[in-house]
């Protein structure tokens, strides 16, 4: 007999299909013919219930019907009511559905007054409004409960009896993933919402750290402590957790992550809280945790009064605008109002990519008024940028342009002289020429005591910026180091995933190399408040929280994935974890930016460095040599002159890569 009735239920099911298969304009013609018929006993049930008799289907309800008929046709019509999909409808749905029978309601009232047919009673059409109401919104509830929780049975835990192929316990056929929900607070809830119409999600349960809400349901789904997690995984056969904690802080999310990295199942993560806000989440919106939950540094928030200093109704230029932090800066500047925004970079396709990006951006949020030029060219190119500052005078000039990979600039010494030293100096020259208010020249961390090339170029064009203000130039030059910024082009993260994507090994240079990191948006935002604060030749440093071991990064991203890291005590894991050895240049340890001879400033992310300098006279004949040997192809002189200009540099590319002891003070004399 139970046998029976699951082929009984199973033809059912079988059956509804082929008809939620129909295209669209029969399943819509099946909904008005429901709805007609629907119309029909609400008028006969209204006879009923005010006469107190049953009636055949006499003049009077054929009359009236007719006449409902008529009017809800137009209605419907009026407020589009077959236009909404009523597998996603909801509250909203259903009062546009009142509004339209209420409308229905008074024009066949109305009617009904004028026409004074006899053996109507002016009542009828309220009551069988209310009949009608009733029915329509309870056909579509169920509607909607067919399509969604019972035909798509992998939703709902009550319905895994419907998956005959499979008898494991949890576990669904066809590919689909057993999905737990850390979260059980609105942003969950929207997610069980948006889930319910893709086959391959079944939701489990919810997890909340909230005690009250431990053991209800929510729309049929259990909520389970955090505690029962471990045994939950294993007797549901949980596949994947999905964060929807949006609100917490990125402390309370980095300790909900490392709770989770032992379970060996993927974890992946909901949007911002901001874009939630913004109505943009859908299962789409599903991604990998974001690596800054790692970190748990909270973001100070911007300064808006800050943010808009140098920006509003200016013209604002950006160098490098292609690149990750120029790119990032110039999305971060679209939104102050400048009146115009200036575009510069050398590669086409990344400067075609962002001046599309934010053009289309400014129609969206409604400051098309902003002006966005973007130019092709070099800042190593002098005639090239004095033309550029010349035809568009900006008011502040953020330089990102420079090339920043370690080892591909320390095996091109020439190249990386050339596009970071001269560049600077001829962007920074035509600056001054231009009459620009204020340059910020975006530096890095690598610029402390640098034992690579990179990094010694990069303090040599903070030496150009520092001589020129003390020569006196009415142009503020400043500038602000930072560390590494997550999901930059070659940064660890991106590479990590692509080789745990390909089946590993994930490789890393050192088991004890750390790195100081900072999201592209919160360093591009800093960088626009610490240019807001210059005054004239300062170094600015941003605080970059704790230092992150390399080794336990590339761990986390594996276990987050749902992997297991293959070594010596579990041979049998998924990934391995591979030591390639230190690139030409790379230190084991990056540098302390914020030490004990830091100066606070008014914001509490930013401080300031003291860095000695060189005068302009002292400087220009170590540029001049530069750029001979640029021309000449002179890497030698290169070298020298970098050894010259940048005390330690020499050693530290030979010597010893620095340890943690080594970080902390910068010396006391920075030139011979």
């Amino acid at each position: 007999m139970p046998d029976l009735s699951k082929a009984i239920v199973s033809l059912a099911v079988l059956s509804l299909r082929k008809v939620v298969a129909l295209p669209t304009a029969a399943r819509r013609a099946m909904l008005v013919a429901l709805d007609f018929v629907i119309i029909f006993a609400a008028v006969w049930l209204a006879f009923w219930l005010r006469l107190d008799e049953w009636q055949s289907i006499s003049r009077p309800i054929v009359i009236v019907y007719l006449i409902a008929l008529a009017t809800w046709i137009g209605t419907s019509l009026l407020f589009a009511t077959y236009r909404n999909i009523i597998r996603f409808s909801g509250s909203r749905s259903i009062f546009e559905l009142l509004a339209a029978v209420s409308v229905h309601t008074l024009i066949v009232g109305v009617a009904l007054v004028v026409l004074q047919i006899i053996g109507v009673p002016r009542t009828v059409a309220v009551i069988h409004a209310l009949i009608m109401a009733l029915m329509m919104v309870s056909a579509r509830i169920g509607i909607r409960v067919l399509l969604r929780d019972i035909l798509n049975p992998q939703n709902s835990e009550a319905s895994a009896g419907w998956n005959t192929i499979d008898s494991s316990p949890g576990r669904m056929t066809n590919g689909d993933h057993n999905v737990l929900i850390y979260g059980a607070g609105s942003t969950g809830r929207q997610l069980l919402h948006s889930m319910k119409g893709k086959r391959e999600f079944r939701v489990c349960g919810f997890v909340d750290d909230n005690p009250q809400l431990a053991n209800r349901r929510l729309d049929g789904i259990q909520v389970y402590s955090p505690r029962t997690l471990q045994k939950l995984v294993q007797s549901k056969q949980i596949d994947e957790i999905i964060l929807a904690i949006p609100s917490e802080t990125r402390a309370r999310r980095r300790e909900i992550v490392d709770s989770l990295q032992s379970l060996g199942v993927h974890v992946r993560s909901l949007p911002d809280l901001h874009q939630i806000i913004r109505g943009k989440l859908s299962v789409n919106d599903i991604h990998e945790v974001n690596i800054a939950d790692l970190l748990g540094r909270e973001s100070v928030a911007p300064d808006s009064a800050l943010l808009m200093e140098t920006v509003q109704h200016r013209v604002v230029m950006v160098t490098g605008a292609g690149g990750s932090i120029g790119s990032e800066l110039a999305r971060q500047l679209l939104p102050l109002m400048p009146t115009k925004l200036i575009l510069l970079d050398m590669s086409e396709f990344a400067l075609f990519e962002i001046d599309r990006e934010l053009r289309a951006e400014a129609l969206r949020i409604g400051h098309n008024r902003v002006v966005i030029d973007a130019e092709l060219g070099t800042c190593a190119d002098q005639g090239a940028i004095l033309r550029i500052m010349e035809k568009h005078r900006p008011h502040t000039v953020f330089h990102a342009a420079a090339y920043k990979h370690v080892p591909l600039v320390e095996n091109n010494p020439i190249a990386g002289a050339a596009n970071n030293i001269l560049a600077t100096k001829h962007t920074a020259l035509a600056a001054e020429a231009a009459g620009v208010e204020r340059f910020i020249l975006v530096s890095t961390d690598k610029a402390v005591r640098p034992p690579n090339v990179m990094g010694a170029t990069k303090r040599v064009c903070e030496l150009v910026l520092q001589a020129l203000n003390r020569r006196g130039s009415k142009t503020i030059f400043a500038m602000v180091r930072f560390g590494n910024v997550l999901g930059s082009s070659g940064s660890v993260v991106p590479v990590f995933k692509r080789q745990i994507e390909k089946g590993g090994p994930v490789t890393i240079t050192h088991s004890d190399m750390t790195r100081y990191f900072m999201t592209i948006p919160e360093a591009s935002q800093l960088v626009i408040q610490a240019g807001a604060m210059a005054h004239g030749g300062e170094v600015f440093l941003l605080d970059m929280g704790k230092p992150v071991r390399i080794a336990k990064l590339a761990e986390t991203i594996i276990r987050l994935s749902g992997l297991s890291v293959r070594n010596k005590a579990n041979p049998d894991g998924d990934i391995e974890i591979v030591e390639v050895g230190l690139r030409p240049g790379e230190k084991l340890f990056e540098e302390l930016l914020i030490d004990s001879d830091s100066l606070p400033t008014g914001h509490p992310s930013i401080f300031q460095g003291q860095e000695p300098s060189v005068t302009w006279d002292e400087l220009s004949g170590q540029l001049e040599a530069i750029e001979l040997a640029s021309r000449n192809g002179d890497s030698s002189l290169v070298m020298a002159t970098l050894r010259h200009l940048v005390p330690g540099y020499g050693a530290s590319a030979s010597g010893p890569l620095l340890g943690p002891g080594s970080q902390g003070q910068i010396p006391g004399q920075y030139l011979h």
